[in-house]
């Protein structure tokens, strides 16, 4: 009996997922073209540096796709059926920090975290959950009705959970129990037909949009997928002139002349989607929600803790510069300026000043002098015994990631500031969702370590390199 390994059924279901989804906006599918055809163009004019952070089989198949859920418990089922497709827990986002409007959400992101297994099929999903504690957000009497709301739902059929459970257990499933698999889980992310209780959809979107996407229906939907971009720019460009309209910036670090870092992001904007709603006096009637939009993503190299504190600190000067400018300059070329005056100009830099994650490997063919083994890492890249390549950041920002959401409200929302906001931090999310939320800087720390650990061996070198 033939058996579908857990990358296989990632790779199924984030297949399966994306034609859905296609089906649902098709906006989504025009994404998704344009994105190739970029690729395509950018591999043309490049050739192997394309490739630099992935290889274009990798990137074109490439999504994130991003869903919200209410409660901790919603949460912990949602974690069972990613590990059934070997996705953990990683990094922990407090949306509520970064927004200057109402997202009302800490969020985390489901994704594998071995290398091979990122080869094979890097799907994520970066997933929010409702803060119905916050003070700042829910009154004592609407939270009791959300919470109460919520408790009464169920998102995700006991037989998808289940399977999902048979799955990580086994590191897969037989083919039968596969595509049942496949078929429930696909299913719980599909947009429902069921009416929406209009009078507590309204209830909850004068609160925030995003609250009212996740509270105000009985059921949970994919809210946006994400392909893979080499030029985001081009593309921002190319979306425009076919007609799309675009969210009004790229939220992430400039586009620049040195090495791209971290994430880039940007959307269409949220569309006009009928849904079935259902009066107070009973009536079902025709109505329109704007919540699911359409994301694309182009991916850098990952920082080290320093190297993101910089990130921060630039983003601060983007911000107090763009506040006082008198020379009418965007604040898209304040932030190149800053950039260039500021962030390393090469790989190089950023590797030798330890801000930036990179694997190592002994090249081939390296010299063979009569000289000792230089010890440090730098050095052994500078004449040619070893090759670095950059790690690929795989996780998320916060700040973006509040930026692309605040940018496809329509409202914002109602945040009473004053109040002392209910803390929440990675450590409480472990403890919700009954497993550990994973560190993104350890799992990059750990496989640049890994890959010189590698190098020290082979080349003969006592101790680790540095």
């Amino acid at each position: 009996m033939s058996t579908l390994s857990q990358w296989q059924l990632r790779a199924a279901f984030a297949a399966r997922l994306s034609k859905m989804y296609g089906r649902e906006v098709p906006a989504y599918t025009t994404l998704v073209d344009v994105s190739q055809e970029v690729n395509e163009d950018v591999l043309r004019a490049q050739g192997a540096d394309a490739e630099r952070l992935g290889s274009i089989s990798r990137v074109t198949a490439e999504r994130h796709g991003a869903i919200r859920v209410g409660t901790p418990r919603e949460l912990g089922q949602v974690a069972r059926v990613f590990a059934a497709l070997g996705m953990h827990p990683v990094g922990f986002y407090d949306l509520r920090e970064a927004a200057a409007s109402a997202v009302p959400v800490v969020s985390t992101a489901f994704r594998p975290v071995d290398g091979d297994e990122l080869a094979r099929n890097p799907f994520r999903v970066f997933t929010s959950m409702l803060t119905p504690a916050d003070p700042r957000f829910f009154d004592p009497g609407l939270r009791a009705r959300l919470e109460n709301f919520l408790a009464s739902r169920e998102l995700f059929p006991p037989e998808l959970l289940t399977l999902a459970d048979r799955a990580t257990a086994d590191r897969g499933l037989p083919h039968h129990e596969a595509e049942r698999f496949l078929e429930l889980a696909v299913g719980a992310f599909e947009l429902s037909p069921e009416p929406v209780d209009r009078t507590w959809y309204e209830t909850l979107e004068r609160v925030s949009a995003v609250a009212a996407d996740i509270g105000g229906v009985r059921s949970t939907h994919i809210n946006h997928l994400t392909p893979r971009v080499l030029d985001i720019d081009e593309l921002y460009r190319r979306m425009t002139e076919r007609g799309i309209e675009m969210i009004d910036t790229i939220q992430g670090p400039p586009a620049w002349r040195g090495p791209d870092v971290l994430l880039r992001q940007t959307s269409f904007r949220a569309l006009a989607e009928p849904r079935a709603m259902r009066t107070p006096d009973g009536d079902v009637v025709s109505g329109a929600l704007r919540v699911r939009f359409g994301e694309v993503e182009a991916r850098g190299i990952a920082l080290t803790r320093a190297g993101r504190a910089l990130y921060d600190k630039l983003l601060a000067l983007v911000d107090e510069e763009s506040t006082r400018a008198e020379s009418g300059a965007s604040r898209a070329e304040i932030a190149r300026s800053v950039w260039e005056r500021h962030m390393p100009a090469t790989e190089e830099e950023l590797a030798a000043q330890g801000l930036a994650y990179f694997t190592y490997q002994v090249a081939a063919g390296r010299p063979r002098d009569d000289g000792p083994v230089p010890e440090s890492v730098s050095e052994l890249v500078r004449r040619g015994w070893v090759r670095a390549a950059p790690v690929v950041y795989e996780d998320f920002l916060p700040r973006s990631a509040a930026g692309i959401f605040q940018s496809n409200l329509s409202s914002e929302g109602t945040r009473h500031s004053e109040q002392q906001g209910t803390a929440y931090d990675a450590g409480w999310l472990s403890d919700a969702i009954g497993r550990e939320v994973l560190d993104p800087f350890a799992l990059y720390e750990q496989e640049q370590k890994r890959s010189l650990a590698r190098v020290a061996r082979e080349l003969g070198v006592d101790g680790s390199l540095s």
